[in-house]
């Protein structure tokens, strides 16, 4: 006999534009939203009973009815009148968990001042937020981002490492570091000014990657989470992932050269794998 353990269902990859519209200049967000409800849903998996459903078409328009009114300064903030809505018309809804994925989208520079109505897409960054509630209980807020590409040039090596048989890498003491950070961070309470913690803890991972003397992606990690832990109270934990995009220096003795850590060839595949989970 088959028993239903556990389920959920949504709508994914809601794409949705916003523009906040003021006297002398706009604000233009572009957000992808999932939502997944869980509940009580049994029947209509087990008798094809869908008679507590709520289509994921409804949910996609709820998404846009929501945002047309919406007052949100933050995705997370966002995502909770979501929650709010979603819950208080669903009494079969136990939980709701809203995640947003936003580009980064930014004022145009015209001859060095923020164009009012132009935007440049700046990176391929996207700020995320992960926003979950039950009936009648308070929200948790987990907020991140991705794919942030960074590199440096200097204060970068990896040495003492195992060597065995296999081992063919050379030790060295200056080394391209970059990678693409993801971060993950949970906040102790659900009504922060987000895009102000968000800020700090970008300049905080940001300032520690650039001024660390790194002996390993994982020395780098560590400290940055330290740096966001020691300035950012609201935060009790952290997750990185911190791929190492390799640069190889080149060879160019073949032609007479020398290549004093000048020439480097970027690969793509494969990559070293680095997270941590950090916690005060």
């Amino acid at each position: 006999m088959a028993t239903l353990a556990e389920n959920r269902y949504g709508k994914s990859q809601v794409r949705l534009a916003r523009v906040k519209r003021h006297a002398n200049r706009n604000e233009f967000q572009e957000w992808t939203v999932q939502i997944l409800l869980r509940g009580d849903f049994e029947s209509s998996y087990t008798e094809g009973d869908n008679s507590k459903v709520l289509p994921t078409d409804t949910m996609k328009n709820t998404v846009y009815s929501v945002a047309r009114n919406s007052q949100a300064a933050s995705m997370e903030a966002f995502a909770k009148e979501l929650i709010d809505f979603l819950l208080s018309r669903n009494n079969q809804v136990n939980n709701a968990e809203i995640s947003v994925a936003e580009k980064a989208w930014e004022p145009l520079n015209v001859s060095g001042a923020a164009h009012p109505t132009a935007f440049v897409l700046a990176s391929s960054e996207f700020q995320t937020t992960k926003v979950s509630r039950a009936q009648r209980a308070q929200f948790s807020v987990t907020s991140g981002l991705d794919d942030l590409v960074i590199l440096k040039t200097a204060d970068s090596a990896f040495e003492g490492y195992m060597h065995d048989s296999l081992t063919s890498l050379p030790e060295t003491s200056d080394r391209l570091l970059g990678t693409a950070l993801r971060a993950n961070w949970t906040y102790s309470a659900a009504d922060l000014d987000f895009c102000a913690k968000r800020k700090s803890i970008r300049e905080n991972l940001l300032r520690a990657f650039a001024m660390h003397r790194s002996k390993s992606v994982q020395h780098t990690l560590y400290a940055m989470a330290e740096d966001v832990l020691k300035n950012v109270p609201e935060i009790q934990e952290i997750e990185l992932v911190m791929p190492n995009k390799h640069y190889l220096l080149a060879d160019l003795s073949r032609f007479g050269q020398d290549n004093p850590n000048k020439i480097f060839v970027p690969t793509a595949e494969p990559y070293g794998y680095i997270e941590a989970r950090i916690r005060r």
